[in-house]
């Protein structure tokens, strides 16, 4: 990645500097003439757009040109180990085009999981940061059985439920995404700044803001619909009527995507938006891990069968040929699979999430391998 203002990934990076996430004016200039020229018509153009919106925009992009980095800056971010991930790239979640205008202009990431696989099978438990011992329980206890169902856990780092998820699917030494409203590399709460060293050594963190970036209230409403989209559901283990976990689970709503809920006591304020996602939006009410694996598994799959209960006959033919192009012993890479079945790089990712999702395949080392009957 360079400096010039004709690498757009480099132009990308910049965009999350100047511009706060979900910015609908600056996606369709990005839409309509790329993140380069974007970037070059912030820097060279005075704020005298006959718009007046247009105008307001501009201005509110140019007061943080100071703050632009250099390419040796970047360069030295990804020697930090923290890379950013752009639409397009290899480890870019597709599910997150599915927010439209509200898109990330980009993703940065710190971790040694690849986001893009690991939240083709992924449930986001999210709840009340003021978490009861029955939610904590709860939220562990869940996340450390769908872990172990070979799912990851997606959650926003907070105290709480969301710690609680974090930690569950770490002690079941499965993958789990944080979704954070700050820079990957600022420890916020600071309290979690081993449990964030943790995920980092297992999963992946992950943010629209750069490096360095602190968090804000309303950070942690704009990146909870990043939450929603890159899980394949939602499951709310504890809220309040006002609590943020109900934006989370209505940009799930919104999506189209599985939303569950735990019961609680009546009794208790902090299960009343639980009961509230039950009775009026329609959420799927669990019980246990079993539930909430079964709400986000493709029709006509389970994930806890074997691969010879499902059958290949259920494969297309695409995706039989990646099936084939996979070793049982070892791994292989998707670009090595490719070659193999025939197919364009964009083919395989989506088959391979296809046949992890059906039991037929699962991440190495390394790369891709199949399951064994």
């Amino acid at each position: 990645m360079t400096g010039r203002l004709d690498d757009e990934p480099y132009a990308r990076a910049a965009l999350t500097y100047l511009a706060e996430p979900a910015d609908l004016r600056l996606d369709a200039l990005v839409r309509a003439r790329g993140a380069a020229r974007t970037l070059e018509a912030i820097k060279a153009a005075p704020a005298t757009a006959a718009d007046p919106a247009a105008r307001r925009a501009m201005a509110r992009w140019q007061v943080r040109l100071a703050e632009l980095p250099s390419a040796d800056d970047i360069a030295g971010f990804c020697k930090a180990g923290i890379r950013l991930v752009c639409p397009g790239d290899p480890e870019w979640p597709v599910r997150l085009d599915d927010l439209g205008h509200a898109s990330p202009y980009a993703l940065w990431l710190r971790g040694s999981a690849d986001l893009r696989f690991n939240c083709l099978r992924s449930v986001a438990i999210v709840g009340s940061r003021a978490a009861t011992a029955y939610g904590s329980y709860v939220a562990s206890e869940f996340a450390a059985s769908v872990a172990a169902r070979g799912w990851a856990v997606v959650s926003g780092g907070a105290y709480g439920v969301d710690a609680a998820a974090h930690r569950g699917a770490l002690a079941a030494d499965g993958v789990t995404v944080a979704v954070l409203a700050c820079g990957v590399d600022v420890p916020y709460p600071a309290g979690h700044a081993d449990l964030f060293d943790a995920i980092t050594a297992q999963g992946v963190l992950v943010s629209e803001w750069p490096p360095g970036r602190t968090a804000t209230r309303l950070r942690f409403l704009i990146r909870n619909r990043v939450i929603a989209a890159l899980a394949s559901g939602t499951l709310v283990v504890e809220a309040g009527r006002r609590s943020g976990a109900l934006n989370s689970a209505r940009h799930a709503r919104d999506l189209g995507r599985p939303l569950m809920a735990v019961p609680g006591p009546i009794t208790s304020d902090l299960s009343a938006g639980c009961h509230t996602i039950i009775r009026d939006w329609q959420g799927t009410l669990v019980t246990s891990a079993a539930d909430v694996v079964e709400c986000v598994s493709p029709i006509g799959t389970a994930t806890d069968r074997a691969p010879a209960v499902l059958g290949r006959d259920a494969l297309d033919l695409e995706e039989a040929a990646v099936l084939d192009a996979l070793p049982l012993r070892g791994g292989r890479g998707p670009v090595r699979i490719a070659v193999e079945a025939g197919l364009d790089i964009d083919t395989v990712f989506r088959c391979l999430g296809a046949l992890a999702a059906g039991g037929f395949a699962e991440r190495c080392d390394q790369g891709w391998r199949a399951r064994r009957a």
